[in-house]
């Protein structure tokens, strides 16, 4: 595994997160430590952009609640503060949001592995989105073209089947993709793959 590269190493606290990582840079509040996102790769960000666009596509028609897209931070606590890439949050905590962050974790956590943040996807977040009690996180992985998705069980994370190439999420009933199209150069469109989500 790589491990990253810590760009600002100390203790670190959420105040000084807010204050430290200008705006529009992607980081993350880990164990005090802060993590400066490295620039997207355009694949990357294809399939960040065509995955929100689903989500976002499902979660707007039944009304569940918000779709975040990087950017947007989690206070889990005083010294960590993590940036998904992807995040849904139901409209049952939409008491949590704040200016500038949302208090607790989010029900759905997507991160997109980069080569510099596959120790911080893996492990750290993994440790932290488990802790926090997020319901459902998902590692994404290009590079290695492999998905992994858990669901939170009595506290601890358990891996989610995939059946016959498709995943179906517990957070959004109903929701599900096929697994290649994470991969696939020529994926179906978000708005072919929301209207087939919807049955129309």
């Amino acid at each position: 595994m790589i491990v990253p590269t810590l760009t600002r190493k100390g203790s670190f606290t959420f105040d000084d997160f807010l204050v430290l990582v200008p705006d529009g840079q992607r980081a993350d509040l880990i164990d005090g430590v802060i993590y400066m996102a490295s620039p997207d790769n355009i694949k990357a960000n294809d399939l960040n952009a065509w995955l929100a666009a689903v989500v976002r596509g499902f979660v707007d028609e039944y009304d569940l609640g918000d779709v975040y897209i990087s950017r947007v931070a989690y206070r889990l606590s005083r010294k960590h503060s993590p940036e998904p890439d992807l995040s849904f949050l139901p409209k049952a905590r939409a008491k949590k949001k704040r200016r500038g962050y949302i208090l607790g974790p989010p029900a759905l956590a997507v991160e997109i592995v980069s080569p510099d943040s596959v120790y911080r996807d893996y492990v750290q977040k993994f440790a932290l989105y488990q802790k926090a009690g997020v319901d459902e996180y998902w590692i994404i992985d290009p590079d290695e073209r492999k998905a992994t998705f858990f669901t939170l069980r009595k506290g601890k994370f358990e891996e989610m089947p995939v059946k016959d190439g498709v995943f179906t999420s517990k957070v959004l009933p109903g929701f599900h993709f096929e697994v290649r199209w994470l991969w696939d150069e020529n994926r179906p469109s978000a708005y072919a793959v929301v209207k087939q989500l919807l049955g129309d």
